[in-house]
């Protein structure tokens, strides 16, 4: 490991800007769902530094290029989160902001789960819960055999963690010793049930992921600053995967969504969205 990265640091600008781009990308999402009727809001809202860090910082990607041979690719295995994706890419310039307002309408290319090539910037098609990791495995292990030097980020969720076939994913990318793939977990502690702990506890996460062979950190997932820290000591970790654990809140930004597994599969009505957009326009 390059040990002159791990004190990596942002500027203030850089810092600034990405959390300029995770706020507005929030009150997107507010927008997005207000007027679909429908949608996942606690996620969304609590993986927009995550998605922030990525777009306006940690990737290497050309919004005008899309299929540049070259891009990072991201994998979202959490597909119910994509309002955030959408909201990501349109801000980063992969195609007109206004399309967000066309969230889950027949004919949209913003569906309520992403589709490959629906989207520029959209790397594969997401739904079923736990599929991604596999999909990120596949990508990450064929890059390495042909020897490209593009980096393979899987995004998931911590309910996916209930999966037997998350689990048989990451063993595959230690086997492969995948240096070239980064998953990095929304540890938000909520599901669809309830609490995740309560539904079917994970800790020790940690400990769980080192024994399955991966190089492991875990941060703030609202700290950009930490959370392009951990990318980059991930990009020079050369014998095996990393994940990255984002400790997030499910909600962040809105505080009667805040904490509150009820809004893991819930819109706000257009009251609700009203409060929601003035705690975010600060």
């Amino acid at each position: 490991m390059n040990n002159e990265i791990i004190n990596f640091m942002l500027t203030n600008i850089q810092q600034k800007k990405i959390e300029k781009n995770a706020n507005l990308m929030r009150q997107d999402i507010i927008k997005m769902l207000e007027k679909a009727g429908s949608g996942h809001s606690a996620g969304p809202l609590g993986m927009a530094d995550v998605f922030a860090s990525l777009y306006f910082n940690a990737l290497n990607h050309n919004p005008k290029k899309p299929d540049w041979a070259l891009r990072d690719r991201v994998v979202l295995s959490c597909g119910h989160i994509c309002p955030v994706h959408y909201a990501a890419l349109a801000r980063a310039g992969y195609f007109p902001v206004e399309e967000l307002s066309t969230l889950r309408r027949l004919g949209s290319r913003l569906q309520g789960h992403p589709h490959y090539g629906a989207l520029p910037g959209i790397e594969n098609t997401s739904g079923p819960l736990g599929q991604g990791i596999s999909q990120a495995v596949g990508m990450a292990l064929a890059a390495k055999m042909d020897g490209k030097k593009h980096f393979v980020y899987n995004i998931g969720s911590d309910g996916e963690l209930n999966e037997g076939q998350v689990w048989e994913a990451y063993m595959s990318g230690a086997k492969y010793e995948l240096y070239n793939l980064i998953s990095i977990i929304d540890r938000n502690n909520i599901q669809i049930d309830g609490y995740t702990e309560d539904v079917m506890p994970f800790e020790p996460l940690v400990d769980k992921f080192e024994a399955f062979g991966w190089h492991v950190q875990e941060v703030n997932g609202h700290d950009v600053s930490e959370i392009v820290a951990s990318i980059e000591k991930a990009k020079v970790v050369y014998d095996k995967p990393s994940v990255i654990i984002a400790l997030t809140i499910p909600g962040k930004g809105v505080s009667f969504m805040e904490r509150k597994y009820e809004w893991h599969g819930k819109a706000p009505t257009k009251e609700e969205a009203k409060v929601a957009l003035k705690e975010l326009r600060i």
